[in-house]
């Protein structure tokens, strides 16, 4: 340990972009067991403050706040050294932004990234970073063949149909975003064989639950139940049938942390995590459960399919089941009605929609 590094035992866990949805459920999971944390956050979603405020106000000092933005390398350093693990789950996360503004897309993701990692490595202690990668780095899945099931698309081959995609489905970038998040994926890896740190990296499918500020670039699941309850319609991209595995966010936060727990004997790996193919569902599955939960009928509008959209996408998790015995607990029909039970009394209103920062 350097002269003047503070005991590793007493260090908080930095949260990077905990106050957005996956983080602040993260942070408050670690601070309610007793752990510090460090949230660093540039605040620049708009309402994310409500989940900071709700953090200090449930844990006081056991929370440490930095507004830094990852791509500030000079302020960011040191900061990070003080810490004793780092979730890194800052990004620009919308496909739709990163076509528009790809040179901010890729200074965040994966620049910003590379700052975090950098950090680290300039310190010359090993502190563990998990990053939120996203199941775009598998690319579009062109070859993944399917066909029409009534409200769903199935895939032809078998294989895929039982178990989803899993981590040996070769890696294909499409879209700006998808290059930046790829990237940062491969490079969050390497920092592992070529500098020892001890990383790993999280490529999430749909994440969903409260705290959630859902727009129609990224948060769907959220999007669609907010304007179910504020009457507002819903587009959907393409028919409609295309196919998700979907995981409550409870789940996430357990899959995050038993990473960290153990890190030292996972460093350098992959895993997919997402709900599997129980908790897979096509937007017009989920489009007629929250009918059902909100007794409204809905109004629907459909429009041509978004580049580098996926017909068909079902994480395998059987890597993180076996070697880290998780699994996802909370059912799609029981995480759909604790979010729209959540939203009611949370979030109801106009919601802010641009997607900039916070993941």
């Amino acid at each position: 340990m350097r002269p003047g590094t503070r005991n590793r035992r007493e260090a908080p866990v930095a949260v990077i972009g905990g106050s957005g949805f996956i983080g602040s459920n993260l942070a408050d999971s670690l601070l309610s067991d007793g752990v510090p944390v460090l949230v660093i956050d540039n605040l620049s979603r708009p309402g994310v403050e409500q989940n900071l405020e709700w953090l200090a106000h449930k844990h006081g000092s056991l929370l440490a706040v930095e507004t830094i933005d990852v791509r500030d390398s000079v302020a960011l350093a040191p900061v990070l050294r003080r810490s004793k693990a780092i979730f890194h789950l800052a990004a620009q996360t919308a496909v739709t932004t990163s076509l528009v503004q790809p040179a901010e897309d890729f200074d965040i993701n994966l620049r910003g990234t590379f700052n975090v990692l950098e950090a680290v490595r300039r310190s010359g202690d090993p502190i563990p970073v998990i990053f939120a990668s996203t199941n775009k780095v598998y690319g579009s899945l062109p070859d993944v063949a399917v066909r029409d099931e009534g409200d769903r698309c199935v895939p032809c081959d078998p294989a895929i149909r039982a178990s989803g995609i899993d981590e040996t489905r070769g890696l294909d970038f499409r879209t700006p975003y998808g290059c930046s998040k790829g990237a940062a994926d491969q490079y969050v890896l390497d920092y592992a064989k070529s500098y020892g740190i001890p990383t790993a990296v999280l490529r999430m499918s749909c994440i969903y639950g409260p705290r959630q500020f859902g727009t129609e670039d990224q948060g769907w699941v959220a999007h669609f139940l907010l304007s179910a309850l504020s009457g507002r319609p819903i587009t959907i991209y393409g028919d409609g049938r295309q196919v998700r595995d979907i995981l409550h966010v409870a789940d996430a936060v357990a899959a995050y942390r038993a990473v960290l727990n153990r890190i030292e004997t996972i460093k350098g790996e992959a895993f997919n995590l997402g709900g599997g193919p129980e908790n897979a569902l096509s937007l017009r599955m989920l489009l007629s459960e929250i009918s059902l939960l909100t007794g409204r009928e809905l109004s629907i509008r459909y429009e041509g399919q978004r580049a580098g959209d996926q017909p068909y996408f079902v994480a395998d998790t059987t890597k993180i089941k076996t070697t880290l015995g998780w699994k996802a607990h909370v059912s799609w029909h029981e995480g759909v009605r604790d979010l729209t039970d959540w939203l009611q009394r949370h979030r109801l209103g106009p919601q802010p929609q641009a997607v900039r920062y916070v993941a």
